[in-house]
């Protein structure tokens, strides 16, 4: 291995040391919190050092809230590859998608929820590519029900944006201790069904 090469791996060992260490912070503390030196006490450096990867704790968060979108999707992939029926994949998509945020509330929670990640896009005028791309799978999906005549709609970007609100809207209510009035041992599951009777309910009408 080149000079370059350890160089470069030694990068990406310190910025996986970071992100590791700063999302277990975040989870045990909250946001708010915890500070780059809070951070930099927890990999036994100095916050200088943090600061060569990351500029502020915005966009140490924006780096974590991505790697959230790339554990997502590639959560999906596999259920998503295995289903030919593209109605079977929405379903498959809304179900992974459900079993992510019961799996990891706080990565969800920082995914679609807390304001800081977009706060840190703002300040560089970027626009949110992990929240675009994630979203046009499901609206790729949603037009190949369309092409197989399952909804009569055409307009497969506001149908996406329709569904995608649904099943976040009350995954969102669980994440939020919202939904405790239900048996919590069922609840992944009423969840789960109360996705495919709406999916089921929109292919009658959509």
């Amino acid at each position: 291995m080149g000079i370059t090469e350890r160089k470069e791996r030694e990068r990406e060992e310190m910025r996986r040391l970071i992100l590791e260490a700063a999302q277990r912070l975040f989870i045990a503390h909250g946001f708010d919190k915890v500070s780059i030196r809070t951070i930099a006490d927890e990999i036994e450096y100095s916050p200088a050092t943090i600061y060569l990867y990351y500029k502020d704790k915005n966009d140490l968060l924006f780096a974590l809230h991505q790697a959230g979108f790339r554990a997502m999707i590639e959560q999906m992939q596999p259920a998503l590859a295995s289903v030919d029926d593209p109605f079977e994949r929405l379903i498959a998509m809304g179900t992974e998608y459900i079993r992510f945020a019961v799996s990891n509330p706080e990565l969800f929670d920082l995914m679609f929820i807390m304001t800081a990640p977009i706060e840190a896009l703002t300040c560089r005028d970027e626009t949110w590519d992990d929240g675009l791309r994630a979203f046009q799978l499901l609206v790729d999906l949603v037009q190949s029900c369309i092409d197989a005549g399952l909804f009569k709609t055409q307009d497969a970007t506001t149908a996406a944006l329709m569904i995608w609100s649904a099943v976040h809207g009350y995954t969102a209510l669980f994440l939020r201790k919202r939904l405790t009035m239900f048996d919590e041992a069922n609840l992944q599951q009423q969840m789960n069904q109360a996705f495919v009777l709406f999916i089921e309910t929109i292919r009658r009408g959509l």
